[in-house]
Parts: structure tokens; C-alpha cells; sequence
């Protein structure tokens, strides 16, 4: 795992608390719900906290007292505009959400809620924006800390962010799951959930074998020590277990927060980072200079401040009451400097100016070429290795020891990009509406592109008469391969090495099947990236596919992984999922493994399809019309780089180091050679699961063939159809209103649903003969008019029949998908309060018998964190019907919101 250290770093932190606000129910109508004097004890507490810590400097901290919402921005922004290293923002206050759940508001003092068919947050900020101020900075990581109500809301803001670069900068921590309030605690304490933080920012946080407590207090660490003790400790106002969440993208990048108490401290300036902040090396001898300038600077800044004061180094502006031209401290801060100077002579540390001053050649270096390189997410880690092998490397560097170039990485889905550069280079360059900006959802326009293949530089070539604005010069030909490989758990599969080749992708899952009938084969997204399109075009096969059974046969329970990466860190969530599932995935994630790899994952083997295309990365120069201003320096920079990653130039004279060029970088990430046998491109002790010499491989792809399965793919699914069960019994009355509440959780998750969707809302309350009553009927609607139509829902004085509700739903929806392969699906909330109906008289088998033969997946989405364990009804319905079980132990709201966009043809 990556792992960021921002001490020696510009860093930033905006620490907001609002504890005073101008309008409070009830003297306000529209005001917040009181004032919160527990998070002005936060703001103390926590800034002694990160001074304490060591990384950021107590003029790195700025603190934001109960602010307007103009003031805010205005701090947020400053920030963000100085932060280099590491941005930090805490917030504590209130936080609301509108009634659909899809976003968290601040509120600031001067917050407002203007009510009426949807409620409008006056003086309070928006998440999104929030995000979209902080993702314009040019810090290397940003960690945000909400302690608010509804906390939790903001992951769904930072899981809707498109940018993969945004998402892998943004670390964010929240108090508490979505859509529960939390109670403050007492006025003259901090509230929980900061005083718990500041605890084990102070103190450490054990590590995950229980071993101690290491020195330094990471993001990842801090996050998971929260919530086990939160969950433990407290229960939110519904009772629940109150549980913090995190959100960081795959493969996660740490971030050292802070040093607990009485730990070393290591001071002074860390190796520049590209992209995700990992530490580059430099030189030995530069590497003993600046050790040697850290120990100096921080031995003069501790006796500068027990000499002087620590009050002394906070003065940067003259006093009030001080005549012009005088310093502040007069003879006694002159005599504190000389006292300084001697005993800095007395500990030899003087001769920090002599090498200093020997080393005066370094300033004179100009600053180098800034280049930014866009690449396929699946290769994004090694990329970026190669960028920060390459950066402090010889042929990086000027005979004066100055640095040629740096090198900005970041990843982007695949059918974005090429889209972006074949059909929409002028708003790339100036972008003029939301509808279109691929500066928001791609990144800043690229100087160099590695995609997976060089047919996927082909795709993106404009062709026909509209004007494009940037020019692509590919390489003639890829500079490393990795096949696409079946990786199979160990126990399930082929024996020996022949037979796990020479056979097609059909073959091999034909013998997979014969060996275990319960096996399954995922893929990640084709839209995110090369390698997943890759193997959808050998999934599909040659010919008229019958795209819709091979869509089924990889299906799974919400949307597909982004990249085979998260694909792989995904399995091993479930130890029964992990041994029976093949992956689809190129062959070097299985030698360079994830970021999220863990000591219980399955080992796997690969199988080796002769059908399916491999990866072949392929360097293309990207030039923009008008971006010529720089264009010689930027050039010779960008043919540095190139002849270093594909091994074809001078590494540079005497480099001294192991990786002399891009290539031995793939080659220990598991890639091998782009011709001839397809060696690998270094040695691999751990690959006992690959096979050195799988035969001949499959041809590369064509662009023809790539851009038809990825439209078979977009076309795969018609519009969907969804049934909604809401239990309207009696029991419900306690978790029915707000956006926590029942009908406010359906509402969530209506924006999967598109206007040529076809649902509707049964109410499940026995009243008389039917076990439920139409709330909405089967159709296609307008958001707005489903929404009133929950809106009008109510909790009935009667028991539901869950089992007579799902028996005639999955006799309706069968009906109505009989002539067609449109996608269903039947959700069912409920409290399971009336679980007796469902397991009296041999109910139960008969619905899951029913469950089994309809074919409509079933969701039971249960408002109670025991409802999916092991055994239960809820459990064994959705099993037996194909569908998912949710229940509050997660993230209900979530998985149930992408359940319903999984089935229709919504924008979320």
C-alpha cells in the first residue's frame, strides 16, 4: 500500500466548527435545530491535537469559529489555494439532507431551511462544492473529517465524483452512517466522535494484530479504530449501532496524520511526490544533505523556541503600539539569537551554512517541465511507479544536479477518454456547459497517454469533417504485453498446465463449470477500462453473439468493479465468494497483486483463453492546438521520458541504480515482452499460479472490434423494470419519516430509474383479502410524481403478509417479462416484524421454490442489522431468487440504490 507523509510539506488545515448560529428552532421556524457549544471544545482539543502531531505546523492551522457561509468559502478557498503537501478540512456543526438522501449540506451560522415540496439549505454549503473547491487544489492529498448528523450522505457525493484522480486524492472520514442524527453530548465537552478522534491521534492507534501502538497515526488506521470503538460505545437517536465511515479510492493511498505523544518525531522535507505522494528517492549524497539540513533546521527551531518562547515565532505583523522599523522581542530576542548561534557553534551545527551555501548551485535551477500523463486506471499503479523511478533518475537529470521534468499521473475510464479526445477536444480546452467538461470528469488535458492498447489510440482518432482540436501520435508499436487470464481459486482449478491452455474462453469455462457447478465468472466494467472491453470482445466471441446470455453469465449482484483491480480486492469481502469465483483480469495484477490484498485471499492460478485479446500499452504524444508556447522544452522533456519507459535511449551515464529504465518497472510488476515469445520482462519468484510459456496468444484487437462490443454491451439491457414492496404495517410507525425513514429510502433510490422504466409501489399491510394495496402503479413515471406518491404513503393499524405480497409479485413480474429479456426486479423493505407469515405452514419452502423458477431477482432490503445473517428468511429469499440481501449491519441505502440503477436506465 502507497503510504503519503506530508511533514516538510506546505501543508494546510481549515478546522470549521459552528457552534453559535443566528436561527434555531423554534424562535426560527427555519432554523437549525439548536446550537451545538460542544464543537467549540472540538476546535481546542483538536488543534492541540495536530501541533502536537508533528505534521502540520501551527501556522499551517487555520481555525474557522462558528463562520457565515461567505466566510467559509472564503477560508476554504485560501486553503486550498496554498495547501502543496497535505489539505485537511474538519468540519463540525450541523448537517442536512434533502429529502432524496443524495447530498450532505454544511450549515454555517447563518444557515437556513426554507420548506416546501423540497427543502432548500440557505447559508449552508453543498458537499458536492465543497468537493469541487477542494479538487482544485494543488495539494498532493486532501483528507476531510465531518462530525455532523447525516455524515454518512457525503459518501455518496464522493462515490458520484467520475474523476478516478479526484476520488484517489480525496480520503474522507464521516461521524456516522447516512441519514442518522447524532447526539452532541454535553456542552462542556467535546462531542463524541472528535474527542475519541483526538484520542487516538494523541495516544496512537494499535495495529491491526493488537500488537501496540505504532509511532505514527495513519488515515486508514485512525478510520478503523473509530469505528469499532464508535460502534461499540454509542448508538445514533434510532438506536442503532453508530457507526463512522470511510472513503478512499482502490488501491488506497495512506496518509500519516499525525505522531502520538512521546513517539519520534522525524523532521524536515520529504522527496518530491508525483501523482499519488509516495516518496521518491534521491541520491545518497543528496539523501545525507538534506538529512543533514532537517537535523540542523530542527535542533535551531527547538532552540529557538525554548530560548525565545513559542510566542515569538506566531509574530508576523507589527504590534499595535510598536514604533515603525523596530522588531518585535528588542534586546532580548537579539540576545536569544546570539545565544542561539553560540550554542549552534558549540554543537557543530554551524556548519549547516557552509553546506547550504555549498549547495547554492541547486537554487539556481529553474523549475522543470511540468508533463501530465493520462492512463488506463488497470495500469495506473505501474505508470505511476514508473513516474517516480523516473523523476529521480539520471536521464532525469542536468549535469548541475537540476530536475529535467515531473510528471503528473492520473487514470480516467477508458470509453471516456476516448470519447473525450475523438469527439470533444474543443470543450476539453474550454469547456462552456456542465453537460460537457472533460476537465471535470477526465483531468487536465494530457501531454502523453498510455491506454491498454493501441487500437484504443486508434478509437480515439476524429475522423469525418468536425474540427478536433488535438493531434495523437502513437508509437508504432505496444512496449510491454500482459495476456488476459482466467484467475481461478486454487482449489477449482485445471491440474495441470496443459490443460489450463490452448483452449478458448468458452472451453475453459465449459471444463470450470464440469468441475464445479456452483462456480461463477465476473469482469469488470468494458466502460472503465482496456482490459475489461478486451475481455468482453473474447466474452462475445466472434460472429452475431447472443450478447444477452453472456451479459447473464457474468452477472452479478450490483454494478460490475471498475477495474480488475477492485474486482480482485472485492472478492475476498466473502471467503464462499472468493473460492468459487474465476476473474477475468490481465495476467500482471496477479504478480504485483492489489492494494487491498490481504493474508486470507484465496490463492488463484491462471488459465489462459487463446481468444481474448491481451493488454499492450502503448505510448502516444498528445498535442493540442495552441499548446505550442513551450513546445521545444516540452518535447525534448516528453522524448526523455519516452526513451527512458521503453527502454529505448540512454538511461544516463553512471545512474548507479538497479531499475535503469521503465521497463525493468513493468517487468517487476508482472508484464513481459510486447514480441516474440512473450518472455516475462523480469524474474518472478511468486508467480507459481502463472505459466511462463502459455503458447501462442490470441491476436491483438482491432478497433472495429473493440467499439462493437462495447456498443452490444451499451445495448445489452432495455429498460427495466422494478416492483416495490413497502411494509406499511403498524410496526413500521418508528422508521417511516425523514429521509431515514422507509418511504424516504425508496425515494433514494428512484434516480436508477429512467422515464422509459416501467414500476410501481405496492403498500403491504393486510386490511382484507389482498396482503397489499397499489400505492403507484406499474408504468413508467416522472420522479417528481413517484415521489408524491410515496409521499401519501401511511402506516396502517394491521400485520403484513410478507408472504403472500412476494408470492403475487413474483407471479406479477414473471408475467410481465415473459415475451421479453428485460431486466426486473422486486424490492422488498421491511422491519421483519411479521417474519411468523413467511415460515408458518410451509410458507417459506414454497416461496423459495417460487423464487427459484421465476427468474426475477429479489432484493430484501431489511431495516434491522440482523436481517440478512445467515439462515434468516431474508437471507434465503434473495438467495434462492438470485437477489441481494441488505440490511442496516451496511450500508442498506447504497446497495439498494445501486440494485435499482444495476436494473434501469436512470442517470445515478
Amino acid at each position: 500500500m502507497d503510504r503519503f507523509d506530508p511533514r516538510g510539506k506546505v501543508n494546510r488545515a481549515l478546522l470549521v466548527g459552528v457552534s453559535e448560529y443566528e436561527f434555531t428552532r423554534p424562535k426560527h421556524r427555519d432554523g437549525v435545530p439548536g446550537q451545538l457549544p460542544a464543537v467549540a471544545h472540538n476546535l481546542a482539543v483538536l488543534v492541540r491535537a495536530l501541533e502536537r502531531g508533528g505534521v502540520l505546523r501551527p501556522l499551517e492551522i487555520t481555525v474557522a469559529r462558528s463562520p457565515r457561509l461567505a466566510d467559509f468559502r472564503h477560508s476554504l478557498r485560501a486553503a486550498a489555494d496554498s495547501a502543496e503537501g497535505l489539505l485537511l478540512l474538519y468540519f463540525a456543526g450541523h448537517g442536512a439532507v434533502p429529502s432524496a438522501g443524495d447530498e450532505l449540506w454544511l450549515q454555517m451560522r447563518d444557515a437556513e431551511v426554507v420548506r416546501g415540496e423540497t427543502a432548500g439549505f440557505e447559508g449552508a454549503a453543498r458537499f458536492t462544492n465543497v468537493l469541487r473547491i477542494l479538487a482544485n487544489s494543488h495539494a498532493e492529498r486532501i483528507v476531510v473529517v465531518l462530525d455532523c448528523c447525516n455524515a454518512g450522505n457525503a459518501a455518496r457525493v464522493w462515490e458520484a465524483v467520475e474523476r478516478p484522480d479526484v476520488r484517489r486524492r480525496v480520503s474522507v472520514l464521516m461521524s456516522v452512517q447516512a441519514n442518522h442524527r447524532i447526539d452532541a453530548g454535553d456542552a462542556d465537552s467535546p462531542t463524541p466522535f472528535t474527542a475519541r478522534m483526538v484520542e487516538l491521534l494523541t495516544s496512537g492507534v494499535e495495529d491491526r494484530e493488537g500488537e501496540g501502538r505504532g509511532d505514527e497515526v495513519h488515515f486508514l488506521a485512525l478510520a478503523e479504530a473509530l469505528r469499532a470503538y464508535m460502534s461499540t460505545h454509542h448508538r445514533t437517536e434510532r438506536g442503532e449501532a453508530w457507526e463512522p465511515q470511510s472513503r478512499t479510492e482502490n488501491p488506497p493511498v495512506d496518509v500519516v496524520l499525525g505522531i502520538r505523544a512521546g513517539a519520534g518525531r522525524p523532521v524536515g522535507p520529504r522527496a518530491e511526490a508525483v501523482g499519488t505522494g509516495a516518496a521518491s528517492r534521491p541520491t545518497s549524497g543528496r539523501r545525507r544533505h538534506r538529512a543533514f539540513v532537517a537535523r540542523v533546521r530542527a535542533a535551531a527551531a527547538r532552540l529557538w523556541s525554548g530560548v525565545v518562547g513559542p510566542g515569538a515565532l506566531r509574530l508576523s505583523a507589527a504590534a499595535p503600539h510598536r514604533p515603525p522599523g523596530h522588531a518585535p522581542g528588542g534586546r532580548s530576542t537579539r540576545r536569544a539569537v546570539v545565544v542561539l548561534l553560540v550554542l549552534a557553534a558549540a554543537l557543530g551545527l554551524v556548519g549547516y551554512f557552509v553546506v547550504d551555501n555549498a549547495a547554492s548551485d541547486r537554487s539556481a535551477c529553474g523549475p522543470p517541465v511540468e508533463l501530465r500523463l493520462l492512463t488506463d486506471p488497470d495500469l495506473e499503479s505501474t505508470v505511476r511507479k514508473a513516474a517516480d523511478t523516473y523523476l529521480t533518475s539520471a536521464a532525469n537529470t542536468t549535469g548541475g544536479g537540476c530536475r529535467r521534468s515531473g510528471i503528473t499521473v492520473y487514470g480516467a475510464g477508458s470509453a471516456a477518454v476516448v470519447a473525450g479526445l475523438r469527439d470533444q477536444s474543443d470543450p476539453w480546452q474550454r469547456p462552456v456547459s456542465d453537460d460537457t467538461d472533460p476537465q471535470r470528469d477526465i483531468g487536465p488535458q494530457p501531454d502523453i497517454w498510455i491506454p491498454g492498447t493501441r487500437a484504443t489510440a486508434a478509437r480515439a482518432r476524429s475522423f469525418g469533417v468536425a474540427r478536433t482540436y488535438v493531434t495523437l501520435e502513437p508509437d508504432a508499436a505496444p512496449f510491454a504485453y500482459s495476456p488476459m487470464v482466467l484467475s481461478l481459486p486454487q482449489g477449482i482449478a485445471e491440474d495441470s498446465q496443459r490443460d489450463r491452455t490452448g483452449d478458448s474462453l468458452a472451453g475453459l469455462r465449459a471444463k470450470l463449470a464440469r468441475r464445479d457447478k456452483s462456480a461463477s465468472v465476473r469482469r469488470p466494467d468494458p466502460e472503465y477500462t482496456d482490459s475489461a472491453l478486451l475481455a468482453t470482445v473474447g466474452l462475445y466471441g466472434p460472429g452475431r453473439a447472443d450478447v444477452g446470455r453472456a451479459e447473464g453469465s457474468v452477472a452479478q449482484t450490483g454494478p460490475p468493479a471498475p477495474t480488475a483491480g477492485d474486482l480482485l480486492c472485492t472478492l475476498p469481502d466473502n471467503a464462499d465468494t472468493d473460492r468459487s469465483t474465476a476473474a477475468l483480469v490481465p495476467e500482471f495484477l496477479m504478480v504485483s497483486g492489489v492494494g487491498c490484498d490481504r493474508t486470507t485471499r484465496t490463492p488463484r492460478m491462471a488459465e489462459y483463453p487463446d481468444d481474448v485479446p491481451g493488454l499492450t500499452p502503448t505510448f502516444v504524444r498528445v498535442r493540442w492546438t495552441g499548446g505550442d508556447k513551450d513546445e521545444a522544452a516540452r518535447d525534448d522533456a516528453i522524448r526523455r521520458f519516452h526513451d527512458w519507459l521503453t527502454g529505448t535511449g540512454d538511461t544516463g551515464e553512471n545512474s548507479g541504480k538497479e531499475v535503469d529504465n521503465g521497463l525493468a518497472v513493468f517487468g517487476q510488476d508482472g508484464f513481459r515482452a510486447p514480441s516474440g515469445s512473450h518472455a516475462f520482462l523480469a524474474a518472478h519468484d511468486s508467480a507459481t499460479g502463472l505459466i511462463s510459456d502459455p503458447g501462442r496468444p490470441a491476436g491483438a484487437a482491432g478497433a472495429e472490434a473493440m467499439d462493437t462490443a462495447l456498443n452490444q454491451y451499451r445495448n445489452a439491457k432495455g429498460p427495466g423494470r422494478v416492483l416495490f414492496l413497502l411494509d406499511s404495517s403498524g410496526s413500521m410507525a418508528g422508521l417511516w419519516q425523514g429521509p431515514g425513514g422507509a418511504p424516504g429510502i425508496l425515494k433514494q433510490s428512484l434516480g436508477g430509474l429512467g422515464t422509459q422504466d416501467e414500476y410501481g409501489v405496492w403498500s403491504v399491510a393486510s386490511l382484507g383479502r389482498s396482503p397489499y394495496a397499489e400505492l403507484l402503479p406499474f408504468g413508467p413515471h416522472k420522479r417528481g410524481d413517484a415521489e408524491r406518491a410515496l409521499d401519501r404513503a401511511a402506516v396502517k393499524d394491521a400485520e403484513a403478509d410478507p408472504y403472500g405480497a412476494l408470492k403475487a409479485a413474483l407471479d406479477t413480474m414473471a408475467q410481465k417479462g415473459r415475451d421479453d429479456d428485460r431486466p426486473e426486479l422486486i424490492v422488498f423493505l421491511t422491519d421483519d416484524e411479521d417474519d411468523n407469515h413467511l415460515t408458518a405452514k410451509g410458507h417459506l419452502d414454497e416461496l423459495l421454490t417460487s423464487a427459484r423458477t421465476r427468474g426475477v431477482p429479489v432484493v430484501m432490503a431489511a431495516l434491522d442489522s440482523g436481517g440478512c445473517a445467515k439462515g434468516r428468511p431474508d437471507q434465503r429469499i434473495s438467495d434462492a431468487s438470485g437477489g441481494r440481501c441488505l440490511d442496516t449491519k451496511g450500508d442498506l441505502v447504497a446497495g439498494l440504490r445501486d440494485e435499482v440503477a444495476r436494473t434501469g436506465t436512470g442517470d445515478e
